[in-house]
């Protein structure tokens, strides 16, 4: 087998396919349908098992790391083939040709995974230990039929994932974020915390991204609200996208980054970098986990505090968890006009709240009415982005921050989302609304940026509304 040469180990191939053939499993009772698929699983698990290690018995890894991709991949097909005619698997050609990807994309890639990653349907990977994976499809968590040979490979994918990006997980350090070379959110938590196996969930990102005009289409946002969220994304409006986990804020971010000139400085700080700007002057920061000794951290709060010696001229946080939100509103508050972050809030004013409450958390001891004119002069807008019952993600509000009024802060809708009902299907049946309250309190700023008279038409509309 010349082909295989270059990577062979000092054990000839020979002697390792020479090595017997363990029997199949002994025939069981006809079982149901779904029973008799897990059967054909297993005889094809075990059947990978034993040519996966005859392979890497066989070659030598060393030197395989040193071919590119394709010569790889051609060198492990040419020994699979080899270990399959030799041990006389019974398989066909469909089975040999899932096999070879299969154990290719063990050895090179991430493994199971590989086709589900693939896919660009899919918006969520979640694997719960070796023997279940679930996947979200337009909107709905199904079970999938992909799995691992046991929970040790599931670890070593997980494992090869996070050193991509510098990061490690194990016992000492069983909980890791990283992400994908695509920009995908990765999370891994793994034994002893995880009990039944390592969980790993993907938050996958789409090949091609999203536009406001794309929402538009599926219905997120009316024609109008996207005309409205790119005045207030180009017209340096300091925003916060709030909404719950898997509702688009993200994606949402993503959209309005787009409107951001190309002549400005911005400055990115994420826990997992994944925001995908198009301007040219970007610079991207990420938080670092502490080391093994517990040594190193480096937080969003030492991110957002750098950065302002960085000269922004927008800051954009990933996501706001914690004490941070005080110094990103400082930033605000200081210049950095069109400053943007995502927060976890169900609503603009439970948003509102839980600045509050983070701010609290870092430990200022700042009066109620101090902290909320702060919030309330900081910042301009808040969008609401929701995932429905029945699965689809909606823009629920765009609600412009006012002022103060005594105690509290004071906001007001531009646009919402009512809900009339559900269809036959299930499918939410509902409709964006103007609120006719007046004109938006940043309606003279976006006079002064317009160079498209379609923006003018348009509040000239919300104003007549």
């Amino acid at each position: 087998m010349p082909a295989a040469q270059p990577i062979a180990a000092e054990r000839p191939v020979a002697a390792v396919l020479a090595e017997p053939v363990v029997a199949p499993p002994r025939p069981q009772p006809a079982a149901p349908p779904a029973r008799r698929r897990a059967a054909r699983n297993e005889d094809y698990y075990d059947t990978k098992s034993q040519v996966f290690s005859a392979l890497i018995d066989t070659i030598d890894l060393s030197q395989l790391s040193k071919l590119d991709t394709e010569s790889a991949r051609e060198e492990i097909r040419d020994i699979v083939n080899d270990i399959i005619t030799i041990k006389n698997f019974a398989m066909s050609i469909a089975e040999q040709e899932e096999l070879l990807d299969d154990i290719c994309n063990d050895v090179l890639g991430y493994g199971p995974l590989e086709p589900l990653l693939a896919r660009d349907d899919i918006a969520d990977i979640m694997v719960n230990g070796a023997g279940q994976t679930f996947i979200e499809v337009g909107g709905k968590v199904q079970e999938s039929e992909v799995r691992f040979r046991d929970n040790a490979q599931l670890l070593s994918i997980c494992q090869r994932i996070v050193s991509q990006v510098g990061r490690r997980v194990d016992e000492s350090s069983p909980i890791c974020d990283a992400r994908l070379p695509d920009g995908s959110r990765v999370n891994v938590i793994a034994p002893p915390l995880a009990i039944d196996g390592t969980a790993l969930t993907i938050r996958k990102f789409k090949k091609d991204k999203l536009t406001l005009e794309q929402l538009v289409r599926f219905g997120s946002i009316t024609p109008e609200g996207a005309v409205l969220l790119q005045i207030i994304g180009r017209v340096r409006c300091n925003i916060v996208i709030s909404g719950g986990t898997g509702s688009g804020k993200t994606t949402l971010l993503n959209c309005l980054t787009r409107y951001i000139d190309t002549d400005e400085r911005v400055i990115t700080c994420e826990d997992s970098a994944e925001l995908q700007l198009q301007q040219p002057h970007v610079v991207r920061l990420e938080t670092r986990p502490p080391n093994i000794e517990g040594e190193g951290e480096i937080t969003m709060r030492d991110l957002i505090k750098n950065c302002l010696r960085m000269r922004p001229e927008r800051i954009i946080v990933g996501e706001v968890r914690g004490p941070e939100v005080f110094d990103l509103l400082q930033a605000m508050n200081t210049g950095h006009d069109g400053s943007m972050g995502t927060i976890h809030a169900n609503t603009p004013r439970e948003c509102l709240s839980r600045m509050e409450s983070m701010i609290a958390m870092g430990g200022y001891t700042l009066p109620a009415k101090t902290v909320r004119e702060i919030i309330a002069g900081s910042i301009d807008v808040i969008i609401q982005a929701s995932r429905l019952r029945d699965g689809s993600r909606r823009i629920t509000h765009i609600t412009e921050v006012v002022g103060m009024e005594g105690d509290v802060v004071i906001t007001q809708d531009l646009m919402r989302y009512e809900i009339d009902g559900e269809d036959a299907n299930g499918r939410i049946i509902g409709r964006h609304v103007s609120t006719g309250i007046g004109r938006p309190h940043f309606w003279d700023r976006a006079r002064y940026f317009n160079e498209d008279k379609r923006l003018a038409a348009t509040l000239d509309a919300m104003e007549k509304k």
